[in-house]
């Protein structure tokens, strides 16, 4: 038996439960990790020596199969490094399998190196933490790390899924001896957790059905949300046959109908909220992009809320729900347009709900898209705003778009439905800039569909390190935004208007993404007007490797174009 055997185990029990990806950050102290791993056939490796980095790509990974990806990283800071990709995993529940080896805990503060304080050091950002024993000759310890591990995969695939960390103290040696025996112990025991279903009893769906024949106006709006066709048809079937008015973010993935409304970070700031205000609201899905939405159903707070999503947690973000319903949003909105249509059915009659306030919600909605369209296409200098509509107009259907933080999530978040034909994707768990790169590489070198990262340039040169794995993914377009700064401060009142703008706050720099291309063998692509956008940009969609378009606009006139564009929107309303 090896000496470091449990580990050998630990890596067979992952394969047990279905893990098939591994992301390794070199090191010696996590030499016995990497050796388990590298040396089992079922595993498909992924070598990234930028721990930051790394976090990410499994988090895209992950976020593609539905599947816990494992970390593997050695003791001291580089445990520290896979933190922002943590927490951005907890809060999009995304499942991930940290394993961190350490030093026996001895060893902590006493001047060892790469030595710190790593159990529980993603605090509330993993779902559990565990620190197994440093010494396994005891059965206790070789038990204990045993159901640890079992309980540690099943943890990150239980609902919500989530990252789960194993701190692993490891004691020399951990190298194995020339002809030692590495192999897994016949008799490792696998626990596996039988799955099932949340589903409604029949009570509480008359309880919940009485409650909405109680309201006149109802709206159904969706924060972030992976691509379901099922629950877009339920979505479609309760809008068009049930008169309720469906909203959504560019990230709720909302596709299936014309009648989904999507403007509404344009005209929820001017709009008439008397005509507007929901009596119940009913959300379900994670994080929503418009500030637009949220001040206004925080500032029109319904008279009943229901949140629809299995997590524990009780989430508040418009200061008005009422109900928390803990089952999967498919399965609720199936059945609650089955019963009502039933119910409608039995009683001879049509839907109840007031028709006039969806056909508000759809009025308004329809009058944004057609102004936001005619303004935009008038318009011939190229800006950020104009790049990002073309682009976006332009993305081949079915295609996979991320979109980094700051400025290029919110103009397509003001395109409305120009986005329906894509997948969308974003790190909004968090909403930092940190790792958008990393995470399109890792959902690229996962799925077979064309993924398209648009980035500003501050996030793309924060996450370049991404770009150091090898081999890069072909099906991989990036599409860089360059205003040599954080534009985004540009565009907030306050730092706008302070003299320390560009220096402290937009942090102007002169850097192009074309070594960084030329560095990673990337196929390099620039435009800076409409003509030679237009001249590259059929080259840049056909190249069949991993390329990049850099596209160099100025940040005053991102400012003004963004600025004339609300106004000239709330101007013609």
């Amino acid at each position: 038996m090896a000496i470091l055997q449990p580990l050998i185990d630990l890596a067979e029990i992952c394969y047990a439960h279905g893990i098939r990806h591994v992301i390794i950050s070199p090191g010696s102290r996590s030499a016995a990790l990497t050796l388990a791993f590298s040396r089992h056939d079922g595993f498909e490796k992924t070598v990234v020596m930028d721990e930051r980095s790394a976090g990410f790509i499994a988090l895209g990974m992950a976020q593609q199969l539905g599947a816990p990806v494992v970390l593997i990283c050695t003791s001291g800071s580089a445990a520290y490094n896979y933190a922002p990709a943590v927490a951005e995993a907890f809060f999009q529940q995304i499942p991930l399998l940290i394993l961190t080896a350490d030093r026996p805990s001895e060893w902590i503060h006493q001047l060892d190196g790469q030595t710190i304080y790593q159990s529980e050091i993603y605090g509330k950002h993993v779902k559990k933490s565990y620190t197994i024993p440093a010494d396994y000759s005891h059965k206790d310890a070789r038990w204990m790390i045993n159901r640890s591990a079992n309980e540690a995969v099943i943890c990150t695939q239980s609902i919500p899924p989530g990252p789960v960390h194993i701190n692993i103290p490891i004691r020399e040696p951990f190298y194995p001896s020339t002809g030692e025996n590495f192999a897994v112990s016949p008799d490792v025991r696998i626990v596996k957790k039988t799955e099932s279903q949340a589903t409604l009893s029949t009570e509480i769906w008359h309880k919940l059905l009485n409650e909405w024949d109680s309201f006149d106006n109802i709206l159904i709006a969706g924060g972030q949300y992976k691509k379901s066709e099922k629950l877009n048809n339920s979505l479609d079937k309760i809008s068009r046959e049930l008169g309720v008015p469906v909203l959504g973010d560019s990230i709720s993935n909302q596709s299936a109908s014309e009648e989904f409304i999507t403007y509404h970070d344009l005209f929820l700031p001017i709009s008439n909220s008397d005509r507007l205000r929901p009596e119940l609201l009913i959300t379900y899905g994670l994080s929503f992009i418009s500030k637009s939405l949220k001040q206004f159903l925080q500032n029109n707070p319904a008279v009943q809320h229901w949140h629809v999503s299995e997590d524990d947690h009780l989430v508040d973000t418009f200061f008005s729900i009422t109900n928390q319903i803990p089952v999967s949003a498919e399965y609720f909105f199936e059945n609650l347009f089955d019963r009502l249509d039933y119910q409608h059915f039995v009683q001879g009659e049509d839907s109840t709900n007031d028709a006039s306030f969806q056909e508000n919600w759809n009025l308004a909605n329809r009058k944004f898209k057609r102004l936001s369209i005619q303004y935009l296409n008038n318009l011939t200098s190229l800006n950020d705003l104009t790049a990002v509509n073309m682009v976006v107009n332009a993305l081949p259907a079915a295609s996979q778009l991320h979109l980094a933080n700051s400025m290029p999530i919110r103009y397509v978040n003001s395109l409305g439905d120009a986005v329906k034909h894509l997948e969308i994707f974003a790190n909004r768990g968090t909403s930092g800039i940190d790792g958008c790169v990393s995470t399109a590489l890792g959902a690229a070198s996962i799925t077979e569909k064309p993924v398209f990262l648009l980035v500003g340039d501050v996030a793309f040169l924060y996450d370049r390190n991404g770009l150091l794995i090898r081999p890069l993914p072909d099906n991989l377009k990036i599409i860089v935004l360059n205003n040599s700064g954080g534009n985004i401060f540009r565009m907030i009142d306050g730092p706008a208007n302070v003299p320390e703008l560009e220096s402290y706050f937009e942090t102007r720099h002169p850097f192009t993404a074309r070594r960084t291309s030329e560095d990673s063998n990337i196929t390099y692509y620039e435009a800076s007007n409409f003509e030679s956008l237009n001249v590259v940009w059929n080259q840049f969609l056909s190249n069949n490797t991993i390329s990049l378009l850099e596209i160099f606009t100025d940040p005053v006139d991102n400012a003004k174009a963004w600025k004339d564009f609300k106004n000239h929107i709330a101007a013609e309303w």
